[in-house]
């Protein structure tokens, strides 16, 4: 089943696109520009979610856009990146 998780894209005048995931504490990556930051992000959010499967932690359901919005780390973020991610696959391999 593929799941939706939605990033936030951070970016300060002086630094790269930095993107994090509320859904996922400590899934963060950075790319130098805002397409570069997506592919890392679809890529650091597969390697997160297998190292929980693997793990055998559960993998939280996505949050919605509002909830996204209303997250605490929302309040600098200049966009939502959505991401997709086939969390069967990521169990099923374990």
């Amino acid at each position: 089943m593929e799941q939706t998780y939605i990033g936030l894209v951070h970016k300060e005048s002086d630094s790269d696109y930095g993107v994090s995931f509320p859904d996922l504490p400590g899934c963060i990556t950075a790319g130098g520009t805002l397409e570069e930051a997506r592919e890392m992000a679809a890529e650091a959010l597969a390697i997160h979610l297998e190292g929980m499967a693997r793990s055998g932690m559960d993998i939280p359901a996505p949050s919605s856009a509002d909830a996204i919005v209303a997250h605490p780390e929302a309040g600098d973020a200049i966009a939502l990146l959505v991401v997709n991610a086939l969390a069967e696959q990521l169990v099923a391999e374990n």
